[in-house]
């Protein structure tokens, strides 16, 4: 793996941590990835998560569509307009 300086971070005032290039390239973490923190055996380990978006989808409360509201009241416009038109 190389020296031991070539894979070690020093923790920012946040807590953030920045993963070695050379480790994010061989193992596919990109910008996005989501990471899982596990304790194994008295060390941290840093792994994929493999259920990424899937895991967290559906977890939120359905919502009526937004699109098919507008929608709908779009034709109840245009018919209220036909209407007018029609009449006139």
């Amino acid at each position: 793996m190389g020296s031991a300086n070539a894979n070690q971070a020093k923790i920012s005032a946040k807590g953030w941590v920045v993963i070695p290039a050379r480790l994010r390239r061989r193992h596919g973490l990109m910008p996005g990835t989501v990471v899982r923190f596990e304790e194994v055996e008295g060390k941290i380990v840093i792994s994929k998560s493999k259920a990424g978006y899937q895991r967290v989808r559906g977890s939120l409360p359905a919502q009526p569509s937004l699109t098919r509201e507008l929608l709908s009241e779009r034709t109840k416009d245009r018919r209220r307009e036909e209407t007018k038109v029609c009449a006139g």
